[in-house]
């Protein structure tokens, strides 16, 4: 057509306005920019938007590189700032678009789909894996698009308020979703004593009277959700209900883990809350799949929620290959919870982030004494990780095979496990795994040489040398985790051969550096040792002290190694006599509280006539 331009000269024009209205002050907001962008641009036409900024961007940055004049070279960098402003609100145009088409392909999904598929349909929309997952508030806008489909359906009419009704109380625990983290920041996170210092009872009273109220409460009461189930008649849940608790559930987990990876002040406890998060939801949501049944609507909704979460937190830089039971966000609910784990992944099918679920899992069932399922898990994730190419979980998987088998008394295996560790982690450059390797080589051989009683000066010292070089690699590294498993195998070492000074030296570093990375297991682990190092060096108040907070710890996280502690403060009791061992442990009284609790110092005389009474 005579006269006619073509869509790129309408753009190029189109933002040489914009350009000169910035620079002369008559557009002042991102806003202005965005409202003239979307009054003015034709459907259809965005690529050849975006080949017309790139023109201008390269235009303005050649004048900035060649231009000698300072006035002109100002002009063009200005320039360069008004084009970056059009670029963000395109992007945020773009992103808007995208949301529109997938909230519009998930409508058309779920109208369409048979009544089973219906959830599976939402499930997906909703998956922070996709590429465009939908937000709670893009949620509102699906479900005024499928409320149109609603009225001659009851399943749609139950979606439409059970988004609607998540929305509402979303809206009210948003306020509350980080104050508990203010009023508490000698001690952030969910701590290991149900209703201190934990958000769950706060939530729980912004909710109306609802399934998710009476979860949340549960969770105060620091009861798992395979109990809450059995004393909740299930058939009484309605889709809406369930789906209330889902996305509320869903967005007060992203909600934390986005606030807790932005915290600038301090990354490294950012990212253990970050991790505790992960793992107290992915639990959360598997102890609902296995009360529900796995072969249940529910309980295979539950079990995708559940792998949602563990495969977004497979996919972070601080997942932890080397650790798994973080104190912060557990509570007494995880009580041998990452049990639970277990069932679902057996669905999954071999990937990259299964191999690393896999390994968390494997550190888990260690600590439950479980080594027959450990060493199963951890050799499945090693098949996977060494045929996606994933040399840190390969590296940690060997790690934790070596681990295993020194608890089983498979010395050799160790050996030759943490070796592989040690070859690979060199080959690839993965300093964390070497420093692991390190540890483990040195601890296995210490172990070994105890079996076979070898434990001439040239044996120890060598094995010792080991773990002094993974302990100098993890401090260079600054790997919180790795420098706490090498101080406590040191520690562990040094106990062997009898060096108690030293071992208590090690062991007392080791327990401080678990709890700044907040594996509980560590903790609980170097406690016990402790208590066995006091106790040779005759130290037996220092020994009734460390002994009582390490069996509970570890008694808390279900790990078997309580009942070892248990029988030695059990001898000590004996040997001491009862009444001069409740003095001690009375004197020590403030300081075991201010870790515990008050709850928890009580109980532990409980857990001592416990593993005595009881069959283990």
């Amino acid at each position: 057509m005579p006269g006619s331009i073509s869509f790129q000269e309408k753009y190029l024009l189109l933002i040489d306005e914009i350009v000169q209205a910035v620079l002369k002050g008559k557009i002042s907001s991102e806003s202005q920019v965005h409202r003239i962008l979307i009054g003015d641009m034709t459907i259809g036409t965005g690529e050849i938007f975006e080949r017309a900024l790139s023109i201008r961007m390269s235009y303005f940055q050649q004048q900035l590189d060649m231009e000698i004049n300072e006035l002109k070279q100002a002009k063009a960098s200005r320039s360069l700032k008004a084009i970056n402003i059009i670029q963000g609100q395109w992007e945020k145009i773009q992103e808007q678009n995208k949301a529109t088409e997938v909230i519009a392909a998930a409508v058309r999904e779920i109208t369409i789909a048979e009544s089973d598929e219906r959830l599976v349909r939402l499930l997906s929309a909703i998956d922070p894996n996709s590429k465009y997952p939908l937000n709670i508030l893009q949620l509102q806008q699906l479900s005024e698009s499928l409320s149109k489909f609603a009225q001659r359906d009851s399943e749609l009419q139950q979606i439409v308020d059970g988004i609607t009704c998540a929305t509402k109380t979303w809206g009210k625990l948003q306020e509350y979703l980080l104050t508990w983290i203010y009023e508490h920041q000698d001690n952030l996170g969910f701590g290991v004593i149900p209703g201190e210092k934990d958000p769950w009872a706060l939530w729980a009273k912004k909710v109306d009277k609802s399934p998710l109220k009476i979860l949340l409460q549960a969770l105060a009461m620091g009861k798992s959700m395979v109990e809450f189930l059995n004393n909740y008649d299930v058939d009484d849940i309605s889709l809406d209900e369930w789906l209330e608790v889902t996305l509320v559930l869903q967005s007060v987990q992203r909600g934390l883990v986005s606030w807790f990876d932005k915290q600038p002040y301090n990354i490294e406890a950012g990212s253990k809350l970050s991790i505790s998060t992960f793992l107290t939801f992915a639990v959360i949501w598997s102890q609902l799949a296995n009360g529900f049944g796995l072969d249940s609507k529910y309980g295979t909704w539950s079990s995708s929620i559940m792998l949602q979460i563990l495969r977004t937190f497979a996919q972070r830089p601080y997942f932890p290959m080397y650790g798994g039971i973080f104190a912060s966000f557990s509570g007494v609910y995880l009580h041998s919870a990452l049990n639970y784990l277990d069932e679902p992944l057996k669905f999954v099918q071999g990937t990259q982030e299964k191999a690393r679920i896999l390994t968390l899992l494997g550190y888990s069932q260690r600590t439950l004494g479980k080594y027959k399922n450990s060493i199963s898990f951890h050799k499945e994730a090693l098949e996977i990780a060494i045929n996606a190419g994933d040399h840190s979980c390969e590296i940690a998987n060997f790690n934790h095979l070596s681990r295993t088998c020194v608890a089983e008394g498979n010395y050799t295996d160790a050996i030759n496990y943490s070796q592989r560790a040690l070859i690979i982690s060199r080959q690839t450059g993965e300093k964390i795994g070497e420093a692991n390797a390190l540890a483990n080589f040195g601890y296995s051989k210490v172990m070994q040489a105890k079996e076979l009683k070898e434990l001439g000066t040239e044996t120890y010292e060598t094995a010792i040398s080991y773990l002094k070089q993974g302990l100098k690699l993890s401090e260079l590294l600054g790997d919180v985790q790795s420098k706490a498993l090498c101080l406590s195998s040191l520690g562990v070492a040094y106990q062997v051969v009898k060096l108690y000074s030293d071992a208590a030296t090690s062991l007392e570093a080791a327990f401080r550096v678990a709890q700044i990375s907040g594996d509980l297991y560590l903790q609980g682990l170097n406690l016990g040792n402790l208590a066995e190092t006091n106790y040779s060096l005759k130290n037996i108040n220092r020994a009734i002290y460390t002994g009582s907070l390490g069996m509970y710890l570890l008694h808390q996280i279900d790990a078997y190694k309580w009942q070892e502690t248990a029988i030695l403060l059990g001898a000590i009791q004996a040997e001491i006599g009862e009444k001069n061992f409740r003095e001690s442990l009375e004197e020590e009284r403030p300081r075991i509280i201010a870790i515990i609790g008050i709850d928890g110092y009580e109980y532990i005389p409980c857990l001592i006539a416990k593993y005595h009474t009881e069959e283990y």
